[in-house]
């Protein structure tokens, strides 16, 4: 079991609250780097015995997705269906009187079902990385990290399922809303102590200054470009190579836990000056207050999907609950029909928060690109040839479904960013620049 069981419960992608969109189209120089489909193929290729295994490892990756999707609402129905989320909750009656050894014992019981049901599909999917070379983690070190989640979903999703039947005793019928608010206070705070108490639980982080000291140095450019403060203090080196194989940088937390991530596979892998455009991507992040604006799109979405999910639970409930054994929402087993009401909704919010998560992508790109001008010889080539690095590394297919990339993915894909990147230079005479001036 991954601790994404608790983000569902709030709703929350992770990606729509990192990212932000374009404030508008940039007229000529963005206008030009049009995503048709033969300048995505001559930006970003793959060798063919290369390709024929990236098309081989993205079949089966998005065939693993939309099946754990589809499994995980399944065994819900099961649980019900089967009066299973009923006899849990007749369990933890049973326990005693006290409301908080009944509810830790029902969600312990909830956690350990469906962690039990999902857990041969996550094998298989570690299996699958393993063997095409996406994860060199053994299987010790794996199932630690099942462990750590596990035990990390319990206790701050016991928290919180507390909290949402002590909300529904004392307003039943406008549970969502007040629901939706502890729901974001307990999302900004995890996103503050995630990068302090949370991440360090399942990799090693380091001060990039430490190991890279060149590395810092060239990075203190690019953030002297942008004219923001990011001190070498906030920029760590992450032992990713421990697990995976694969390229990354990104930016986490929020306030004083804010800080920029550098993979230790993309120092090794990338040159300085694809690192340093992945890192001005990643300062874009920082710029363009991406967190916040996610914040705000994730608060109202979620608004609206608990005021859906609300009613849902009502009509389930209505219907189905005599059968269910769950004569009201106040059960206990209530829960199982929140959370397959939640469930759904995730699932078919995901081209929303996806579709407003790659237009954030794609402005940090603008900006990452921009930013690296007059640090490195040629920004388009080293732009396009770090979304090469990354897509050779990371076996992406370079000609994605598009209905897989419209519904799934949080970036734009490879080709089309790699196309772009080839062909942005706004400093080109009659073109102007979006985030720089001249």
């Amino acid at each position: 079991m991954r601790l994404g069981l608790l983000l569902s419960l709030l709703l929350i992608c992770g990606a729509a609250i990192c990212c932000t969109p374009c404030a508008s189209a940039q007229a000529s120089a963005e206008t030009t780097a049009s995503h048709q489909s033969t300048q995505n193929h001559a930006a970003y290729s793959l060798p063919p015995d290369k390709l024929k295994t990236a098309i081989e490892y993205t079949r089966k990756r998005v065939i693993l997705n939309f099946v754990g999707t589809a499994w995980g609402i399944l065994q819900l129905l099961l649980l019900l269906a089967f009066g299973t989320a009923a006899w849990m909750r007749r369990v933890a009656i049973r326990i005693g009187s006290n409301k908080w050894a009944q509810g830790f014992s029902f969600f312990l019981l909830f956690l350990a079902i469906t962690s039990l049901l999902s857990l041969p599909l996550e094998m298989y999917g570690h299996h699958v990385s393993v063997v095409y070379g996406q994860s060199v983690q053994h299987w010790g070190s794996w199932f630690a990290d099942q462990g750590k989640s596990f035990l990390l979903t319990y206790l701050f999703g016991g928290l919180f399922f507390m909290l949402l039947f002590f909300v529904i005793g004392k307003s039943p019928n406008r549970w969502w809303f007040w629901v939706w608010i502890p729901a974001m206070v307990v999302t900004i705070f995890g996103i503050f102590v995630s990068p302090i108490f949370i991440d360090p639980l399942f990799n090693h982080f380091e001060p990039l200054q430490q190991s890279n000291p060149a590395l810092v140095e060239r990075l203190e450019q690019v953030v002297a470009r942008g004219g923001i403060s990011i001190p070498p203090a906030r920029m760590f080196l992450m032992k990713a190579s421990e697990k995976v194989t694969g390229l990354n940088a990104y930016v986490t937390g929020i306030g004083a836990s804010k800080r920029v991530v550098v993979w230790d596979t993309s120092v090794a892998k990338a040159t300085p000056d694809e690192i340093s455009f992945i890192f001005g991507h990643e300062m874009g992040h920082y710029v363009l207050n991406h967190i916040y604006k996610g914040l705000a799109f994730a608060g109202v979405l979620l608004l609206v999907l608990f005021w859906i999910g609300f009613n849902s639970v009502q009509w389930l409930l209505r219907h189905f609950g005599a059968g269910w054994g769950i004569s009201e929402q106040h059960n206990w087993a209530a829960f199982v029909v929140i959370m397959l009401v939640l469930s759904v909704l995730s699932f078919l919010s995901e081209p929303i928060s996806n579709g407003f998560s790659r237009s954030q992508e794609h402005a940090a790109d603008v900006y990452g690109q921009e930013a690296i001008h007059g640090i490195v010889a040629d920004p388009q080539a080293t732009a396009k040839q770090a979304f090469q690095v990354l897509g050779e590394q990371s076996l992406v297919d370079p000609n994605p479904s598009p209905f897989v990339e419209f519904w799934t993915f949080s970036h734009p894909s490879i080709s089309s960013r790699a196309a772009f990147a080839a062909t942005y230079n706004p400093w080109a005479p009659g073109q102007h620049p979006k985030y720089f001036t001249k």
